[in-house]
């Protein structure tokens, strides 16, 4: 089962900062300090030695040149990480990289699967795996994952429409030649029993099957109110391995089946402030565990994605790929969620209630993909050339019906909710209305690295893509009406690029200057349009949102490129986001509205001695609206749960072949829900959410050749933080208190 991590993200020491800052701020020097440090380590002799968390390059085809020379901020996390932190999702992966914040959802509703902002824009919907599209309602599990890479800035040229903040790509592992069994055992305190396998083997003269397993169960919380169970199974096969012709075949399949959690009231929490219950001021917090859902509420989950990929040599420096994928995932949802206090009784806390609705969620996600890519190294005209270009075809399905009869629920006791409290008309039934939208893109692309000489190379991409949206949808207004139908379509055709300036001062730095844009167009989100009367972001009148980003960097590979370093300044700009009706006869809109995010962002990862590994990550955002309306959308306003400081740090050193011991921390700075410049942060119910800090630690024997023993404690200091609040601020999801994972690791 795919467990909804109750840990949450991390601060860097000051010693920290300062150091990283120092690395950004010498520049050309750095080479070195860089080279008096490998003859420092060359002295050091070390018998055992760490996992190294850094790679060299990224898996996607069209980043062509090494991530040292990639004029971009790119994060990749490999999976002995994941396993050193016992990592078991995609969102406590993203953990490792700063600058991403999770999300609960729109006032009452609670938001269903992954969820999260990253640089101050949305990129749920920018989530790729393998370099295609995942949509859906789906909390993704990482058992299947070979590494994360997180590109951050607009990635218009990189993966087309509506790539504002950059975008997540999951790579899956895939068979090799080696014959290997490996697994895991978990027990989280708590309840969560989690079991994982890994089975590899070599077959023929080039052949080649992996599978990968997952069974999960349990309730972090320690009770049945949040049950969770979960089911993977990922088969994968290779022919072909070490020749110039190589075929994979490969799926994934999830099922999930769950009890959702509502969250609970954010009565008692600093800033929680109630106009009619002035008392509610000083009242007590709702405890931690409490649940407000009923026993029947659940959630089931199922995803399936089966994908076929031929690799084929047509020259020694020449590959062509060619992808096809079917995906299809679906939530069923029924949960109770939590909404407006009512205490009127001031000296009876025991009579104050919580009402509670009932919400829905139905919703299923198919995708068809077919991507081909030509990767080419050649020189040309006395100039190194690394070109990679292809073709993109895809459909994208989203159908969400609508559901009655969800049934009323009397209101809850605030601080003793019962889960058997009577549910009354509960009958649900598709009552004819839904909504189904479709995309269909044709893009084409081409990327090239040019190296002109030693120092200096020459980086960029350009993107062409033809899409289409439709949404048909019918609306019920009265239970005994007819279904009246609707079909608005939306297609245009997007260029996008981006560009970036390379200077080597040595063979192990670079310096780089880079710009890119991208386009968002009505519906790119979940193609759903809206009215062409809507004020919203999908109204089929309006014109692509542009995106463009300026970063100014630098990268290091010291230590003997064992340890990489980067520092880069970003500013990135959103234009056209607001629509106003100009004429409502001839149905003429108008967009104006910029926001501006920027800031400064640097990381280290790799290894600082053979047995001692480090990543870490810091990041500021400075969000402001340069043009806007009123409200959140006012100039000045900043930006919703976009906190100024993020920081991440995860070390782990082993003593001997025997042990090893590591920990990290995770700080998020003060995130605001009242943006307003006009507003009134006394007389607005939770204006933001604190900062916090947590601190997690692990511990690792090797018991046998085969098995080794992991330990890991989560929020070791027991910090009582707010993880998630929703847009309202009636609700909130709190971080985990301080638990521990017991893990036996197999290896044969």
């Amino acid at each position: 089962m795919t467990i909804r991590s109750r840990k949450h993200t991390l601060a860097a020491q000051p010693l920290l900062n300062q150091s990283l800052l120092a690395m950004a701020a010498i520049g050309l020097p750095l080479s070195v300090q860089a080279q008096a440090q490998e003859k420092t380590m060359t002295e050091v002799k070390v018998e055992a030695a760490a996992e190294s968390y850094k790679a060299d390059r990224a898996s996607s085809p069209k980043l062509t040149a090494p991530l040292l020379d990639t004029p971009q901020t790119i994060t990749v996390i490999k999976k002995e990480l994941l396993q050193e932190q016992g990592a078991t999702s995609v969102m406590e992966a993203l953990q490792n990289t700063p600058g991403i914040t999770l999300q609960l959802g729109e006032n009452g509703n609670t938001s269903a699967g992954d969820t999260f902002q990253m640089r101050g824009f949305s990129a749920q919907s920018s989530v790729f795996i393998d370099g295609i599209r995942d949509l859906g309602a789906v909390t993704r599990d990482a058992f299947n994952l070979e590494q994360v890479e997180v590109v951050k800035g607009p990635a218009g040229a990189d993966i087309g429409r509506g790539a504002a903040a950059g975008y997540i790509n999951l790579v899956t592992k895939l068979p090799t030649r080696e014959n290997a069994t490996g697994g895991s055992l978990a027990y989280t305190q708590g309840g969560v029993k989690r079991l994982t396998a890994d089975v590899q083997r070599a077959f023929g003269s080039s052949g080649a099957f992996r599978l990968n397993a997952l069974a999960s169960d349990g309730s972090i919380k320690g009770s049945r109110a949040l049950d969770r169970e979960s089911r993977g199974i990922a088969p994968s096969v290779a022919w072909g391995l070490g020749t110039p012709t190589r075929l994979y075949l490969f799926s994934q399949h999830i099922r999930q089946d769950n009890v959702p959690d509502g969250a609970i009231p954010s009565v008692g929490e600093k800033g929680f402030y109630n106009a009619t219950y002035a008392h509610l001021a000083n009242a007590p917090r709702v405890d931690r565990n409490n649940w407000y859902g009923l026993n029947g509420d659940y959630e089931k989950v199922d995803a399936d994605m089966v994908t076929a990929k031929i690799e084929h040599e047509l020259a020694p420096k020449t590959t062509l790929t060619n992808t096809t994928r079917y995906g299809k995932s679906k939530m069923d949802r029924i949960l109770t969620g939590v909404n407006a206090v009512t205490a009127a009784n001031a000296s009876n806390p025991a009579s104050w209630t919580v009402a509670r609705t009932r919400q829905s969620v139905l919703q299923e996600n198919t995708i068809l993909a077919n991507t081909t890519n030509i990767v080419s190294e050649f020189e040309a005209f006395g100039l190194q050339h690394t070109i990679s270009t292809g073709l993109e075809l895809l459909n994208e399905e989203q159908f969400t019906p609508t559901r009655t009869g969800l049934g009323t629920v009397a209101a809850a006791n605030l601080y003793h909710p019962n889960p058997n409290d009577a549910l009354t008309g509960f009958n649900p039934v598709r009552n004819g209305a839904f909504t189904k939208g479709q995309t269909t893109t044709i893009g084409a692309y081409l990327f090239d690295t040019i190296k002109l000489n030693e120092q200096w190379q020459v980086n960029g991409g350009l993107r062409y893509e033809r899409y289409d949206t439709e949404t048909n949808s019918a609306t019920v207004t009265a239970p005994s009406t007819v279904p009246v139908g609707s079909h608005v379509e939306k297609s245009g055709n997007l260029t996008s690029f981006k560009t970036g300036v390379v200077y080597k001062p040595t063979a192990d730095g670079s310096i780089y200057l880079a710009y890119a844009n991208s386009k968002t167009p009505p519906g790119s989100a979940n193609h759903s349009l809206a009215a062409q009367t809507a004020n919203n972001a999908n109204n089929p009148s309006l014109k692509p949102q542009k995106t463009t980003n300026v970063e100014f960097g630098t990268k290091w590979d010291v230590i003997q490129k064992q340890l990489a370093l980067t520092a880069a300044l970003y500013r990135t700009t959103n234009k056209d986001e607001i629509p106003q009706l100009i004429d409502a006869v001839t149905n003429t809109w108008s967009q104006l509205g910029e926001r501006q995010v920027q800031g400064v962002e640097l990381g280290a990862v790799g290894q600082i001695t053979k047995a001692w590994s480090v990543t870490a990550g810091v990041a500021t955002m400075d969000t402001e609206i340069k043009e806007g309306t009123t409200g959140n959308n006012a100039a000045g306003a900043a930006t919703r749960w976009s906190p100024k400081v993020t920081a991440t740090l995860w070390t782990n050193y082993k003593l001997n072949d025997k042990f090893s011991f590591g920990g990290g921390a995770r700080y998020i700075g003060t995130q605001k829900r009242l943006v307003d410049p006009a507003g009134n942060a006394a007389t607005t119910n939770m204006p933001s959410m604190p900062s916090y800090t947590v601190v997690d630690a692990m511990a690792a024997y090797q018991l046998s050749k085969n098995v080794a023993l992991q330990l890991n404690v989560y929020n070791l200091f027991d910090k009582y933080y707010l993880s998630t609040l929703n847009n309202g601020g009636s609700r909130l999801v709190l971080g985990a208190p301080r638990y521990a994972k017991v893990t036996a690791n197999f290896q044969f």
